[in-house]
This record gives C-alpha cells, sequence and structure tokens, in this order.
C-alpha cells in the first residue's frame, strides 16, 4: 500500500513541523518515532515526548485506504533532506515495514506498533478560546523568552508565564536577575486566566510561529486554550499541546519598579554596539560594565583580571545627576539585540537601584535589570 506520495519538500515540510521535540535518545524507543495515520486522502503526523505533542494533517497522494503505523523520525527526515527537493517520492508499507523510494533511491525502515504510541491526554476543563495573529505571539516572545532561568531549581522560573486578563495577554519571563515582560491586545474580554509554559515548549513555538510572511501567513491567527494542567494551541493546521509548569510564579509588578528620578531615551544600535566592545574585555565569569551618566555623556568601562580596560563615551540628551552603576553586559546585549526599535528609553533612581528599559512610545515591553556591585 503507498500511504503517501509527493514531492520531496512537502514531505519533509510536514516532518519537520512536527519532529522538532523528537529527542534523538529516549529511555521509550517508540518516542523517537512519528505517528502516521492515514484517512481519505489525508496522512496526520503526531509526535510526543510525554510531555508535549505536536500534530499536523496534509493532503497527500496515495492508495485510497486507512493506515496507521510509526517510524523513526529523525531517520526519515535524513534521508529526505539528501534527495532533491523536486523529486517525488513515495512511503509504502509491507508488513511490518516502510520502504521509502526518490528516483533511484530505496530505503527500508522498521516501524513500530501505532497502538504503542503514548498520546497525551487532553485536559477536560479548557478554558475559553482566544487568538491573536502569529506574527504577533512571537514578537511577544522574542522579547521575553531570553530572560527565562535555565535549570534553576525553582522550576516554576524555566518557563514562560502567560496571562490572559480582560482585552490583554501579558507574556513575563524572569531568572531571578533580570524581568522581561511584553503585553499585546487581544479582540475579546477574557476571564483571568495565568500558565506557565515550559521552556522547551516556548522553544518550539518560537520556531513554528510565522513571523514574516508575504503571503500573509503571519497574520493567521493562532487560537489557545488553557487548562489546569495544559495549553492548547491550533495555528496553520497544526495542533500543539503542552504540560503546564506547576507553581507560583513571582508577583511581576511588585518587580517593576515606578517613579524614576531619572530617564534617557538613546538609540538602540549605536548603545548596543557598544555594550559589545566593552564585553570583549570583561572577565569570563564577571560579565560586568560600568555605566556613568552625567549631563550629557554616558560613559561605558569595563576590565578584566589581567588589568586591561575598556572605556567608550556616548552623547546623550541627559540632564540629570551623576549616577554610576554597574550591570551584567550580557543581560544588557540580550534586551537590545531582542528589539527592532531605533530608539529605548533607560529609567534609574540611584547606582544602587534596578534600571527599567522601556520603548518610547510603546507601554507594552518593559525591562527590568538588577544592578551588579563592581
Amino acid at each position: 500500500m503507498i500511504v503517501l506520495k509527493a514531492s520531496q519538500d512537502k514531505v519533509l515540510a510536514a516532518l519537520q513541523a512536527v519532529s522538532g521535540i523528537v529527542e534523538r535518545r529516549h529511555t521509550l524507543p517508540i518516542l523517537a518515532n512519528v505517528l502516521l495515520r492515514k484517512h481519505a486522502g489525508r496522512v496526520e503526523l503526531t509526535t510526543s515526548d510525554l510531555e508535549i505533542q505536536v500534530r499536523t494533517t496534509v493532503e497527500f497522494d496515495g492508495d485510497a485506504g486507512d493506515f496507521t503505523t510509526t517510524v523513526g523520525a529523525r531517520k526519515l527526515i535524513d534521508i529526505l533532506r539528501s534527495m532533491p527537493s523536486d523529486q517525488t517520492v513515495s512511503l509504502s508499507s509491507n508488513a511490518s515495514k516502510l520502504t521509502l523510494q526518490g528516483g533511484k533511491s530505496r530505503f527500508t525502515l522498521q516501524t513500530l506498533p501505532a497502538e504503542d504510541f503514548p498520546l497525551v491526554q487532553e485536559a477536560a476543563d479548557f478554558g475559553p478560546t482566544f487568538a491573536v495573529p502569529q506574527k504577533t505571539l512571537k514578537q511577544l516572545i522574542n522579547q521575553v523568552h531570553f530572560a527565562m532561568a535555565v535549570h534553576d531549581i525553582r522550576y516554576y522560573l524555566n518557563g514562560i508565564l502567560f496571562v490572559a486578563e480582560g482585552k490583554s495577554l501579558t507574556l513575563v519571563a524572569t531568572d531571578g536577575h533580570r524581568l522581561a515582560l511584553a503585553r499585546a491586545e487581544l479582540a475579546d474580554e477574557m476571564p483571568k486566566q495565568e500558565v506557565i509554559l515550559p521552556r522547551k515548549t516556548v522553544l518550539e513555538l518560537m520556531r513554528l510561529l510565522k513571523d514574516g510572511g508575504k503571503d500573509g501567513s503571519d497574520e493567521q491567527p493562532i487560537e489557545m486554550r488553557f487548562a489546569g494542567n495544559q495549553a492548547k494551541f491550533s495555528f496553520s493546521g497544526m495542533e500543539f499541546v503542552s504540560k503546564l509548569v506547576e507553581g507560583k510564579f513571582p508577583d511581576y509588578n511588585r518587580v517593576i519598579p515606578k517613579n524614576h528620578k531619572f530617564h534617557v531615551i538613546l538609540g538602540r544600535a549605536p548603545l548596543l554596539a557598544a555594550l559589545q566592545r566593552a564585553a570583549i574585555l570583561t572577565s569570563e565569569k564577571f560579565k560586568a560594565v560600568r555605566l556613568s551618566f552625567t549631563p550629557g555623556l554616558l560613559s561605558i568601562a569595563s576590565s578584566n583580571a589581567e588589568q586591561e580596560e575598556a572605556k567608550e563615551d556616548i552623547e546623550i540628551d541627559y540632564g540629570g545627576d551623576h549616577i554610576e552603576t554597574g550591570f551584567n553586559v550580557t543581560y544588557l546585549m540580550d534586551v537590545l539585540a531582542n528589539m527592532s526599535q531605533d530608539m529605548v528609553r533607560v529609567e534609574l533612581n540611584d547606582s544602587a537601584a534596578s534600571a527599567l528599559i522601556t520603548i518610547p512610545e510603546h507601554e507594552g515591553f518593559q525591562y527590568v535589570v538588577m544592578p551588579m556591585r563592581i
């Protein structure tokens, strides 16, 4: 039976869409496989790692009839990548094996029974559905993802907080030293829902979401539903289900400083370039830079254990008091590198207080970074 027949690029795109969560090594061998379900000319491809499940449905040519099996996802992708993109390929079944053919190439792959594939049990208590354009959600995630913790024992920090309330969707990430918040408007009024998406889910969503398609695909909505222990996303013919991180996320409103005495608006690109140069002479373990604000001038300085120093001055429109403070240069470069705007606003109280970085004329983004003692 010919399970599917199509051009290499179409089959490869469908497999790559679902295979981002598949690990090469598994305690459960079947989790390295993709579940194929053929029904009425459509083939459903599903992958799972027991925490996340990704599914897409594609129309392919092939024989009539229903069929289901599982086959190694990475092997299939590696074989398809080695073939020309315009070549017609077919996948046919014979006993407990699948045969992939393209041109004069032929590959026979072992399968595992579909009934052994562990599908994620979907929650029964999903809240109301709400939607934003894919481009909007991708921008929100891009603005905050770098502030997520990595392998923190406070497991609730290893992800992003999603808060849907009223007509706004807010994303927050923090690792305890910095905090990033991004907000967008929703079309409809929503009851308050809070969930923490795990790091792997966040990175996979970033990979899958469209952010600038000329075909208008970035404007296609992504529908979201949250349950007590699960989140569900539907977009571009895909269905994405993920377990949530349990725990209480810190009160981010208390972390964001207010009523700053001083602020300065300056060019994002020149500031990022100056920080990148200063970062070259920071110590590997001590990535500190000193920022000195004086009327009309920002001085950026760094040094290391070899007593090497870097110093750079930037002219700024600032008329406040002299403030000298230190920050982890990586934290500053991260936020500037993940922005696209020309100008940024830096707000300060004194040398011992956290700095607040925002975007002028755009209230939906806030980034808080704690100072370092130098």
